[in-house]
């Protein structure tokens, strides 16, 4: 049994958990320096809530380790130019690369995937809570602990890693939490795993990015930079 049918299968998300997506916005060009290039930006309820630290726990990692991602070998020197979008509806906003396409996936409040390579993506998932702050749930470190630990059950997974985790502030003194993790699996091999929890509005706000990271093809710097950029953009929307 995998880790996924044993963090969620005697937990209310299996059913009704997902929704249909959102609608967006994107809003006026404006441009991001990095270190070694420019980047064009443009701008532009998942049923039952949980009151229990426990119940939390089961939720955040059934989120983490079901939005979909494999591995897959990408083009070295490939240039993302990334673009602002805004989810008014559920209330966060993020960068996301502009080639990758928006697709439709259960489990997924909104979901972009490489128009070329479909593995690696991008994936939101919100969901009504009754805490305020992640701090309710716990520090970092024991979410990080948590999500390796249910990602080494599943059956496929040959190995699995934390790589890093920290805590960042937000719009308006979010309190955010990062963790990036590597894991070697028998359905994918390789991949870099880079995600991001919020809590605002009553809503749990969490962020995954996949992407391949075989010995054969690793990630290269210029990527790797664009990936940073996306973990870090993903913040609770600005009020208007």
């Amino acid at each position: 049994m995998s880790a996924i049918c044993l963090v969620a299968c005697s937990n209310p998300l299996q059913n009704g958990f997902f929704q249909s997506l959102p609608s967006i916005s994107i809003n006026t060009p404006l441009q991001l320096k990095t270190r070694n290039r420019s980047l064009i930006l443009s701008s532009n309820e998942l049923v039952p809530t949980y009151s229990t630290r426990r119940a939390l726990n089961v939720s955040i990692l059934t989120v983490l380790l079901s939005i979909p991602f494999s591995s897959s070998a990408i083009a070295i020197g490939e240039v993302l130019e990334l673009e602002r979008y805004t989810d008014s509806v559920e209330g966060f906003t993020l960068l996301k690369p502009s080639s990758w396409s928006k697709v439709d996936k259960a489990g997924a409040t909104a979901l972009f995937q490489d128009a070329n390579k479909g593995s690696n993506n991008v994936g939101v998932v919100v969901i009504p809570v009754k805490i305020t702050t992640l701090s309710q749930f716990g520090t970092p470190q024991f979410v990080a602990d948590k999500l390796i630990l249910a990602e080494k059950r599943k059956e496929s997974t040959k190995e699995a890693e934390v790589v890093s985790v920290s805590e960042r502030t937000g719009e308006g003194g979010l309190q955010v939490y990062e963790f990036e993790y590597k894991v070697d699996s028998t359905r994918g091999g390789l991949k870099r795993i880079l995600s991001a929890a919020f809590v605002a509005s009553g809503k749990l706000y969490l962020l995954n990015i996949a992407h391949s990271d075989g010995l054969e093809s690793p990630i290269d710097p210029d990527r790797r930079n664009t990936l940073e950029q996306i973990l870090h953009s993903f913040d609770i929307a600005p009020s208007t």
